[in-house]
């Protein structure tokens, strides 16, 4: 080891000798030493200086092709992302746009339905407002009693249901759509339901009205078989057109609001016939309407009404709502009292013992108008009870039959 320190010293001392290095400038020298540590030191930082140099060449020379690689796959993702970025801009301007379509759909929708809906509440008023109930369910106050005309007669024209036109909703649609489809099957058998039960009314109430003898032309004034019905009315119509509904919908709707009127119409009628018994408890018939020997003279005679007797006092009551047109005392009827009730129909009560009502006043169904009685050209105690329909006299007992289609409730 001493012998390898001996010749690495020699060495050291060989390659790096001290060192002078002069300087003159203006006259002057100036010299620097430079001892062997120095230039070693020297040395060495040259070296390394090299070292790095060509390090950092060669580092740059190898990597360029792997930098270049990632710069390409760096712009590759961006490009990917671009497209991403782009294409979901571009779905969410679809959504949108979708949504607002949609949001408007929905809105005229809404709308649609909601006139639907006041159309059909205006319908339904129609049908059953302003005070006036069908005939074939209207209730008559009498004596605390209430009658109403029966469901159904056998005099009654059958009719078969109408078929719901709509298509019929589809379990397997889901969504709006499917909402939308259902909620106009609903309405369309709202109004299937109602014409059904307007129609049954008409033909109840037609039955009944059938019963008494009178013709159907001469109670409406018109053919109904050969006729195309009631119109409906000019301000309804004005409504429909107006509410901007579907055409469709809104001639359906003008159907149904024919079949009301004329369930109305009938109605009306009937509220007029004279259909309730005359006397307010039990009675007996004792001469009926027509050619008979009359009692006083015994010689043939026709007789215009019909007699029906029970007590003295029983009470007698208005057979339909009306007006008194006359109350007092008729020659050969003693106390008379004759009611207006429209449409034609005018009834006479007479031989009464007393008048309880006033020309001019508005009576209701089973009113008392008086009291049974023997005044006038009578043989004993007993109403004579007349039916007259455009000026004139009908027989009684035809709508008497007519109102056994009718039933007391308590």
């Amino acid at each position: 080891m001493s012998q390898f320190g001996s010749r690495a010293r020699a060495f050291f001392d060989r390659a790096f000798p001290e060192r002078q290095i002069y300087h003159r400038s203006g006259g002057t020298v100036r010299y620097v030493s430079l001892s062997p540590g120095k230039q070693a030191l020297l040395a060495l930082t040259a070296v390394g200086l090299a070292g790095w140099c060509v390090y950092a060449s060669a580092n740059t020379l190898l990597e360029g092709p792997q930098a270049s690689a990632s710069n390409a796959e760096v712009e590759r993702e961006r490009a990917k992302y671009d497209r991403w970025l782009n294409e979901s801009r571009a779905q969410a301007a679809a959504s949108q746009a979708l949504l607002e379509e949609r949001t408007r759909q929905f809105d005229r929708a809404t709308q649609d339905f909601e006139s639907r809906h006041e159309v059909l509440r205006s319908l339904l008023e129609y049908a059953g407002g302003n005070g006036v109930q069908l005939a074939a369910t209207r209730p008559i106050e009498r004596d605390g009693a209430r009658i109403i005309m029966a469901a159904s007669i056998d005099e009654a024209e059958p009719r078969q249901s109408r078929a719901v036109t709509s298509e019929p909703y589809q379990v397997t649609t889901v969504g709006f759509r499917a909402r939308t489809r259902d909620l106009e099957a609903d309405q369309e058998q709202t109004l299937s339901e109602l014409e059904d039960s307007v129609v049954e009314q008409s033909e109840t109430v037609r039955g009944v009205l059938r019963l008494t003898g009178v013709s159907m032309t001469s109670l409406t004034g018109s053919d109904e078989v050969e006729s195309g019905g009631p119109l409906v009315p000019q301000d309804f119509v004005a409504y429909l057109r107006d509410s901007g509904l579907n055409p469709a919908f809104a001639e359906r709707v003008a159907q149904v609001a024919a079949r009301v009127t004329e369930s109305r119409r009938l109605g009306d009628i009937a509220n007029s016939t004279p259909l309730a018994p005359p006397v307010a408890v039990d009675y007996r018939e004792t001469s009926g309407y027509g050619a008979r020997v009359d009692p006083f003279t015994g010689r043939p005679a026709f007789h215009s009404g019909l007699d029906l007797a029970a007590f003295e006092r029983a009470p007698v009551v208005a057979t339909s709502p009306g007006t008194v047109v006359y109350a007092g005392t008729r020659a050969g009827y003693g106390y008379t009292v004759e009611i207006d009730h429209g449409h034609g129909f005018k009834t006479r009560y007479a031989h009464l013992r007393d008048i309880q009502v006033r020309t001019g006043e508005r009576v209701a169904i089973g009113q008392r108008v008086g009291s049974m009685g023997s005044t006038g050209r009578s043989t004993a105690t007993h109403l004579h009870y007349e039916v007259w329909f455009r000026g004139r006299a009908v027989d009684p007992i035809s709508f008497l039959r007519a109102g056994r289609h009718v039933h007391e409730q308590g």
